[in-house]
């Protein structure tokens, strides 16, 4: 059975992100892009209070997490 998607902010997810890798590359009015050293991949976060629930899945899909792993993180 999957894990639902959890409520998170946009702090949370960077949080997250940063235990696999991502490091603040740059920030472009209220997206910010986290950028993995050893993978060169990049992600997009809005800087939000709140992240919809579809964009959150995408970032998780381009970070190559599952959700799973992703709540794992938080």
């Amino acid at each position: 059975m999957s894990t639902k998607l959890p409520v998170v902010s946009a702090t949370d997810v960077i949080k997250a992100l940063a235990k696999v890798g991502y490091v603040f590359s740059r920030q472009r009015g209220s997206h910010i892009i986290l950028v993995n050293r050893e993978t060169r991949k990049i992600a997009v976060i809005p800087n939000r209070k709140e992240i919809p629930k579809g964009t959150l899945r995408a970032i998780i899909r381009e970070a190559d997490l599952t959700v799973e792993n992703f709540a794992k993180l938080l």
